[in-house]
């Protein structure tokens, strides 16, 4: 009877993506610098992971190409081959197929991806090392088939089949004198599981938790690819006292049993071996250094200092679904805060302040847990970035900073195509050539930094090159020949005029239309998404010292702060994050320039908009009181004055979707459902001027 893989396959993608991700990382760490011996062992196991894995799991397509990387990975390692740009890039080439093969497979897609062209290359890189007589044998000649008699044989000999050598014996000893117990486990399988090494890797990543294997019979590699028969045995280090825990956690694995637990004992007739055995794990090594706990006094070092890190996964709609349950809440205390404030029930507001209280500390526990660190986002363009660069022979340092920002899930989701874009742009139009660089006494190499970090309840990430800058002469002219604005009207435009040309559909400064540029997509797309988040884009930029992009968003997009206006009966909600003050005015205050009505506050001139008239409200008319509320808000790096009827004060709002009829309306960002039950708009200031 064959055996239903798919209860395994989340485990598998989720383990591959990890692998995958690691392999990509450690191949940009051995290009920058071919003899970094820790990445290329970090590429070698992430590649025979794989193969185990999807061997086990009957992907024979991913198993054959990571097998023959590994046997170039494991020339590399013994110094047989070098780690030559043509070796790097060919195994990039396998990283991508690698890729696609697992998305296939994630995608349910019967279409077989062919990786025969990439084996060749990597079977002729094997090929054109001298071979010497000493090289090693073949795999097949390592397989062992073990028959039932050795395996009784194995069985009976216990813990004494273990060898240690004197290095073992150290790191033992200082493991037990920093108060963890070191055992000898036997794991028994049942002799029916026709998926063993699944089996072992489960075993493996339920021990995680309680502590760290050190050794096993067979070695880890055999384990992986379930060469073993009905046992294994493991030295293990638990790092918890309750040793049932552990055990338990293992017998609850179907098809496996423990069949024996005990203390290892060093000086019980143990064979000691002179050569090292592998390990698998690197936890020794940590402790081979003079203990702090070693200085401390003996109550403090004999104390585990171990304590195993409790985790859970959640699917995403779970958590979209706990927010929307919080935001009714954040909705309805609203409203018994209205009911409260209208009939004046002393007892009832004294309850209110005690849910405000739990509904803030739990709104912020729910974002908390929504919250993921962009690194999700930036890790993928290190590898875009060096292709992009390669394909348009430019040399380049990519940095990246603060990766471990955080920001809302929904966000996160959304941000990564900007940057792309963004990325893009400042590669193949901000920085120049190395040859041009080196005219302008520029370093060959340009610099592209890709940066985020928290301000308020604002995210920001910049995209910064030390390029050329931005020709502003050269828009200029685009925009004039492109009929957006006359030769008499630009002498008056404004840098920052100028350079929001850039973000119109259809407007590229690119001569010569290329796969990565010209056809006037990209900027638009960004300024559109971004604002689609309740965000916003602002340009920085000097003739020949390079350019900054700097993009603004909101940590959540789901409950917010705004501030409550009215225009004659209707309430509007404008989200805190763009309003910078509020002021009253009068009516002679108010001037008029081209016929554009302005106010001046603080000495700074500012166009003034009537709300009302903005959004149409019904029998807005211009009859005026002497004083007027005017709500101070930014767009970009510009302030504008928002002339309102009434000023009702700050609200903590849930924001609600207009739905598929009604997205995308300029100036709306979605609305809310009051305190009083009523529906109220909220204003989308970057859309609605």
């Amino acid at each position: 009877m064959k055996m239903d893989m798919s209860q395994y396959l989340d485990v598998f993608l989720e383990e591959s993506k990890e692998h995958l991700d690691s392999l990509n990382d450690r191949l940009l760490q051995l290009e920058k610098n071919p003899g970094n011996t820790p990445a290329l062992n970090e590429i070698f196991r992430a590649a025979h992971t794989l193969k185990g894995m999807s061997s086990t799991m009957g992907f024979d397509d991913v198993a054959d190409l990571t097998h023959h990387m590994e046997d170039v990975l494991s020339d590399l390692k013994e110094g047989k081959l070098e780690a030559t740009t043509n070796v790097v890039d060919i195994l990039f080439q396998c990283f991508d197929r690698l890729q696609a093969m697992t998305e296939n497979i994630a995608s349910n897609s019967n279409a077989k991806i062919d990786a025969s062209d990439l084996t060749e290359k990597l079977a002729d890189i094997k090929a054109g090392r001298a071979i010497s007589a000493g090289a090693p044998k073949a795999v097949q000649d390592y397989v062992q088939v073990e028959t039932p008699e050795a395996a009784g044989q194995t069985a009976a000999l216990g813990v004494e089949s273990f060898q240690f050598n004197d290095y073992d014996r150290a790191v033992f000893d200082e493991i037990i004198s920093q108060g963890f117990s070191l055992k000898y486990v036997k794991i028994g399988v049942d002799k029916e599981c026709l998926m063993k090494s699944v089996r072992v890797f489960m075993i493996f990543k339920a021990l995680e938790e309680f502590g760290e294997v050190l050794k096993s019979i067979p070695d880890s590699q055999e384990l992986d690819e379930g060469k073993f028969e009905e046992s294994f045995e493991i030295v293990f280090v638990a790092k918890v006292p309750d040793m049932d825990e552990w055990v338990d956690s293992l017998n609850n694995i179907s098809e496996i049993t423990v069949l024996e637990v005990k203390d290892l004992d060093l000086d019980e007739g143990l064979e000691v071996d002179t050569e090292p055995t592998e390990t698998i794990s690197q936890a020794g090594a940590a402790v081979r250094e003079d203990s702090p706990a070693a200085e401390a006094s003996e109550a403090e070092a004999a104390r585990p200092a171990y304590k195993a890190k409790q985790t859970v996964r959640v699917d995403i709609e779970r958590l979209d679904s706990l927010m929307n349950l919080v935001g009714e809440l954040v909705m309805h205390k609203g409203r018994l805060e209205q009911i409260g404030a209208v009939h004046r029930i002393g007892e009832l507001n004294e309850t209110i302040e005690q849910i405000d209280r739990v509904s803030a500390d739990l709104q912020s526990v729910v974002m908390k847990v929504r919250m993921v660190p962009i690194e999700q986002v930036f890790n993928r363009f290190p590898r875009m970035v060096r292709d992009l660069a390669k394909d348009l022979g430019k040399e380049v340092d990519f940095i990246m900073e603060g990766k471990e920002t955080e920001l809302d899930r929904t966000v996160i989701d959304e941000i990564g195509d900007p940057l792309v874009h963004l990325l893009r742009n400042a590669l193949d139009h901000g920085l120049e050539s190395a040859d041009e660089r080196y005219k302008t006494g520029k370093s060959p190499r340009g610099t592209l930094v890709l940066r985020a970090r928290h301000e308020g309840n604002n995210v920001y990430i910049e995209v910064e090159d030390d390029g050329g800058g931005i020709d502003h002469d050269a828009v200029l002219a685009k925009a004039v020949s492109k009929g957006l604005v006359t030769a008499k009207e630009g002498e008056n435009l404004t840098k920052a005029d100028i350079v929001s040309f850039l973000f119109m559909s259809g407007f590229s400064t690119a001569v010569n239309i290329t796969d990565v540029s010209g056809r006037g997509v990209g900027l638009d797309v960004v300024r559109s998404k971004i604002e689609s988040l309740n965000g916003e884009i602002l340009v920085e930029s000097k003739p020949g010292g390079g350019t900054k992009f700097r993009v603004k968003l909101p940590l959540t997009l789901a409950i917010i702060q705004a501030l409550m206006v009215a225009v004659r009966d209707e309430i509007y909600a404008i989200p805190l994050s763009s309003v910078d003050e509020t002021t009253m005015i009068t009516k002679n205050e108010v001037k008029m320039i081209q016929k554009q009505e302005v106010i001046t506050l603080r000495g700074n001139v500012l166009p003034l908009f009537r709300l009302g008239e903005l959004i149409k409200v019904p029998d807005y008319g211009s009859d005026e009181e002497e004083d007027m509320y005017v709500v101070i808000v930014r767009k970009g790096d510009r302030q504008i004055g928002i002339m309102v009827d009434t000023l009702i004060g700050q609200q903590e709002i849930v924001i609600k979707s207009l739905g598929k009829l009604m997205t995308g309306i300029p100036g709306l960002a979605g609305a809310i459902v009051a305190g009083d039950g009523n529906v109220r708009l909220i204003l989308d200031i970057p859309t609605l001027f």
